[in-house]
């Protein structure tokens, strides 16, 4: 959770120092914070069970399938970076490296 707070303090930070205020911007930190933890949820998905994942109907069809985190991940890191371009910020060190923190 300290991994957490450290990245929203590091973007408050960049917000303050490019002289942007509003509730607005505030709402969108916390967007990109929501994001932050299920992305790191669909990686820990993706590294527990694969990039295919075993499927049975029970009606005797059966097989592999993509794992569809790994479409929702794509589509979350979209969506985080155009966060940080709408508010003007730039990701730290620290934001840029996965962790193998517990939500």
């Amino acid at each position: 959770m300290a991994k957490k707070m450290e990245i929203k303090k590091d973007l408050l930070d960049q917000l303050e120092r490019n002289g942007v205020y509003g509730k607005h911007y505030l709402d969108l930190i916390n967007d990109y914070m929501a994001l932050w933890e299920v992305k790191n949820k669909l990686i820990k998905d993706i590294k527990k069970r694969g990039v295919s994942i075993y499927w049975c109907n029970g009606g005797g069809q059966e097989g592999y399938k993509k794992n569809d985190s790994i479409a929702e991940l794509n589509k979350t890191n979209a969506q985080m970076l155009k966060i940080l371009n709408e508010l003007g910020l730039k990701a730290g060190k620290e934001m840029a490296v996965d962790s193998d923190e517990e939500m």
